[in-house]
């Protein structure tokens, strides 16, 4: 019978929750009732604020990117969380350093009591006492605990402080991606726009010998199915275009669907030599990458803080003083109060916290240290990929200017020839499509060619390298 009684009691228990039946306070109803069912909120959610507005683009002529890019340090929300952040930062270094001062405190009271004699148990009457005091505590040694937390505050706040320059660089980037990769798109669509319109041409000419009849039914559908596929590639492209006008916008800080217009390529990019070594380049991301100075600070912070938490230990000597008047209610004169205490406090046991917490320090320093060690590697990682994507698509650049160029005699001769009623329309089509491809990795090129140059500026941390080279000149 127990037995049954107990197994009743278990299996609701069991039922309810894994955490248990017991719920004084009614928590249970503030979450989902089972793991298959939706939460339901008892109250409106909280409305999404929308981003506060920002300021409109000067003017309405295209932007060009440096314009652009100052528009994006000042409205990307990005800059100003780093910026915050390290605020928070230096707002830590004041915390820890009010450590160093002496906390004086004032305070009022005021108190009702009724006690009775020790020695003949007679009631007192009722007393009402009042009066200020205030009171001071400082801390005159404690073998350095304080000294190191300001270290390690001050560590977090370079940090922040280079974090905060590492996400201008990082907008910077992301303007400069976006942009190139807008103005590649736009090339594209121009390019297919020239290819359908080769495309249509190519049709005529074969309805046109059709009709003559020095073509066949055939030649027609090659050219209709070539038409049909510019037209796609030409509507894929503009697809792609409003993307990366999009994603443009959201890296200037600007609304997805605000009016955005920026300044077309003009031919190719002025290409130069990079004449600095691949050792040189290193040196300078060491020195000028923010990140991974931050990175440096980050770990020498987390060797103070390991040191902190060595000398929380440690005795501790403080001096508490207060000073105070109390008064009575029944007209009794008021009594001053003055204390001053010396204090030598001297941990013994605390059940092993400090040991688990020197440990813990430890292995978050050590971790900082990895951290630091794995970026470094990394940096050095981009510096090498970026300035050999570099110096590989200022070489393609030529290569694919004469290829444009032989591709769009080839396609004009062969255009010439089945027009005048030479060769096959398969040929045609064959050339115009070597003259779009040819088209097509130009773009590519020149758009590698600006990626890899933004991607080795943001791996060394500079704004231009190839202005710091011609400076050397």
């Amino acid at each position: 019978m127990a037995l049954s009684c107990l197994a009743g009691m278990v299996a609701p228990a069991q039922a309810d929750s894994m955490f248990g039946a017991i719920d004084p306070l009614n928590t249970n109803k503030k979450v989902s009732p089972a793991p298959n069912l939706k939460w339901e909120p008892a109250k409106p959610l909280p409305a999404v604020v929308a981003p506060s507005p920002v300021q409109e683009l000067p003017g309405a002529a295209p932007q060009r990117l440096p314009e652009l890019t100052e528009f994006a340090l000042r409205n990307n929300p990005k800059t100003r969380q780093a910026w915050f952040a390290a605020r928070a930062a230096a707002a830590g270094v004041g915390i820890e350093v009010a450590d160093l001062l002496p906390q004086i405190t004032y305070n009022y009271t005021s108190t009702r009591v009724q006690t009775f004699s020790a020695t003949s148990g007679a009631v007192v009457p009722w007393q009402t006492r009042y009066g200020p005091a205030v009171s001071l505590s400082y801390v005159l040694l404690d073998f350095g605990t304080r000294v190191s937390q300001i270290e390690a505050a001050e560590y977090k706040l370079l940090a922040a402080n280079l974090a905060q320059n590492r996400t201008l660089q990082d907008v910077v980037f992301q303007v400069e991606q976006a942009y190139y990769q807008l103005l590649g798109f736009e090339a594209l669509v121009r390019t297919n726009e020239q290819s359908l319109q080769n495309n249509r041409t190519a049709l005529e000419a074969a309805e046109k010998r059709r009709e003559s009849g020095l073509a066949t039914v055939a030649d027609v559908y090659r050219a209709e199915t070539a038409v049909a596929q510019a037209q796609l590639n030409l509507t894929k492209s503009k697809g792609d275009f409003e993307k990366a006008r999009g994603q443009l916008a959201t890296a200037v800080g600007l609304p997805i669907n605000g009016t955005l217009k920026v300044q077309t390529l003009q031919g190719p990019p002025q290409t130069r030599e990079i004449t600095e070594s691949m050792n040189d380049l290193l040196e300078r991301a060491k020195l000028n990458r923010p990140d991974l100075v931050a990175a440096e600070a980050q770990a020498r912070a987390a060797r103070a803080t390991a040191s902190a938490a060595a000398k929380a230990g440690l005795p501790t000597i403080t001096v508490n003083g207060s000073a105070g008047h109390t008064m009575f209610a029944d007209g009794r004169p008021l009594v001053p109060t003055y204390n001053l205490t010396l204090s030598l406090n001297v941990p013994i046991f605390n059940g092993f916290r400090d040991t688990y917490t020197i440990r813990q320090a430890e292995a978050n320093a050590a971790q900082a240290q990895a951290t630091r060690d794995a970026l470094f590697r990394q940096t050095e990682l981009d510096v090498w990929q970026a300035y050999y994507d570099l110096q590989t698509a200022a070489g393609g650049i030529g290569s694919t200017e004469a290829q444009v160029k032989s591709a769009g005699q080839t396609s004009q001769a062969t255009l010439a020839r089945y027009q005048a009623g030479f060769g096959s329309i398969l040929d045609l089509i064959t050339a115009q499509q070597d003259e779009s491809n040819a088209r097509v990795q130009r773009i590519q090129s020149y758009l590698d060619w600006f990626t890899a140059l933004a991607r080795l500026n943001f791996s060394i941390g500079v704004n231009d390298i190839l202005a710091a080279t011609d400076n050397k000149k």
